[in-house]
């Protein structure tokens, strides 16, 4: 499939998507936000994507909502073309149960949407260059993209609430100081770093393992008491001990080789697998 917005590329086990409106500091729409849940299907469908990286064209990762309707921009039940107020949470949700480590790589400024999705990926390198901005009291409208949820439990609940009321553009240093991100990189490694990680995901790491770790971690941040960790992880290791990858990890560490595992995530995943409870918008 061809995409108008964004581009797929996929090299090495590791799925490139990148935002690519780059005359418009990659504005997101609601035409980004189908293609991005459509690429995130494909990667989860292909045993070939072992891990994701999301970045930006240009010189913006990008630079929040497209703001073409004016002032009718936040209004759903405007006639012209205003956003959807849940498109933004429908990618987040997306990434949010998606089977493959997703990496940003914010090569650039990142408002509003643009900031917001990175919250549900599971790294963030970047860029000298990038700029961050919560910018939502500003517009008069509030945080989106489930980042309620997400924000708080990244950097802590004062530090989200600092951001998100004053609405300020704050530079890359001061999110990499917050732990809103991994690591800093100059502009023309950030990539090369980005995939240096993501090769650490892809290879010699079994397919299954890592898609129920990503699912354990992520939902677990929810639960209310860590017996639910318990049961979650006593299921998922009575699966995975019987399994022909428990079999592939020992024996190729007992034959000092690298692993070979035969699972894949587009058929092999644990019968109990989603575990969660899928929940639904009202």
């Amino acid at each position: 499939m061809s995409y108008e917005q964004i581009l797929y590329d996929v090299e090495d086990n590791i799925l490139t998507i990148t935002l690519n409106r780059p005359e418009k500091l990659n504005a997101f729409t609601g035409i980004m936000m189908q293609e991005m849940i459509d690429a995130l299907d494909r990667a989860d469908a292909d045993d070939n994507v072992k891990a994701i990286i999301v970045t930006g064209a240009g010189r913006a990762f990008c630079a929040g909502a497209d703001l073409a309707a004016g002032g009718d921009t936040f209004n759903a039940d405007s006639t012209g073309s205003g956003l959807k107020p849940d498109g933004g949470g429908l990618l987040t949700l997306r990434i949010f149960d998606c089977m493959k480590p997703i990496i940003a790589a914010c090569n650039g400024p990142a408002v509003g949407i643009g900031a917001t999705m990175q919250c549900a990926m599971d790294i963030r390198l970047a860029s000298d260059n990038a700029r961050y901005g919560f910018v939502f009291a500003k517009r008069g409208i509030v945080p989106e993209a489930c980042s309620s949820w997400f924000l708080p439990r990244l950097v802590g609940i004062s530090q989200a609430l600092e951001w998100t009321y004053s609405g300020r553009v704050f530079a890359a240093q001061e999110a990499y100081e917050k732990r809103l991100v991994r690591s800093l990189h100059k502009p023309e490694e950030l990539l090369s770093a980005a995939r240096e990680l993501a090769h650490e995901f892809a290879t010699e790491t079994s397919s299954i393992s890592v898609a129920l770790i990503r699912n354990m971690m992520w939902k677990m941040l929810g639960a209310d008491h860590p017996m639910e960790a318990h049961k979650i992880d006593s299921r998922g290791v009575y699966y995975t001990g019987r399994s022909a990858d428990a079999k592939e990890g020992v024996q190729s560490f007992l034959e000092k080789r690298p692993a070979a595992f035969p699972g894949k995530v587009s058929s092999d995943m644990p019968e109990f697998f989603p575990f969660w409870e899928q929940r639904k918008f009202e």
